[in-house]
């Protein structure tokens, strides 16, 4: 069975906290893609829409949103999701995972882009 650490970001507050799901409360996630807006209910944030922005699998190989599937591949690289140069130019063989959450996936990024208003949190206590 799936079993995800998902590392939630507030970019208001600049805070990240870390959720742990398997099982059941998994499964919705897998198949998704990165850059996918999904609903906060998923991971216990109901009103709120969350954007998944990468991850990395169990070996610690990060996944690229260029990268079609959940395959892991070695692609050339001169910038960008694993791979930082220190010279310009410079490119060099890594690899990555692709873009969408399979079992390999150990890790999943997120961030909030929208949360609930001050009505609809009112309607909810009511």
């Amino acid at each position: 069975m799936a079993k995800f650490k998902i590392i939630i970001s507030d970019p208001e507050t600049g805070k990240s906290r870390s959720i742990e799901l398997e099982g059941e409360r998994a499964v919705p996630l897998i198949g998704r893609k990165i850059g996918d807006v999904l609903d906060g209910a998923i991971v216990g944030l109901a009103g709120h829409r969350i954007l998944i922005t990468g991850g990395t699998d169990s070996s610690g190989f990060p996944m690229r949103p260029d990268i079609h599937g959940g395959v892991k591949t070695k692609i050339l690289v001169s910038r960008g999701v694993g791979y930082k140069p220190k010279e310009k130019g410079k490119r060099i063989r890594k690899t990555v995972r692709g873009n969408t959450i399979t079992e390999d996936t150990v890790q999943i990024n997120m961030k909030i882009i929208k949360k609930p208003s001050e009505k609809e949190k009112q309607k909810k206590t009511r």
